[in-house]
């Protein structure tokens, strides 16, 4: 999913945020809410935002839905513009893009 921070803000792209999809996946729809869940903002159509607070919690839960081997990696990991610094809380799941 393709990143970037804003102010201690981290913003994930619109067109990155898992979709709900009403009779979906199970695994697919638990995921948008448990993000959902810990987002500062999300509005439909726009970009969702997590503040500081809830970088380390984000962070377990990318891993845990990418470990349980029903998403694939480009829906579990951050990918920030190769200028942009990494922040600890979120090394586990990030890269360059």
């Amino acid at each position: 999913m393709r990143a970037t921070l804003e102010d201690n803000i981290l913003l994930i792209h619109a067109e990155d945020v898992p979709p709900y999809k009403k009779g979906g996946s199970v695994v697919r729809n638990s995921y948008f809410w448990a993000l959902k869940s810990i987002s500062c903002y999300a509005p439909r159509g726009g970009n969702w935002e997590f503040d500081r607070p809830v970088w380390v919690a984000l962070n377990r839960m990318l891993l845990s839905f990418a470990q349980s081997g029903y998403l694939g990696i480009s829906e579990t990991a951050l990918e920030f513009p190769s200028d942009v610094i990494i922040p600890p809380e979120l090394r586990d799941v990030s890269s360059w893009h």
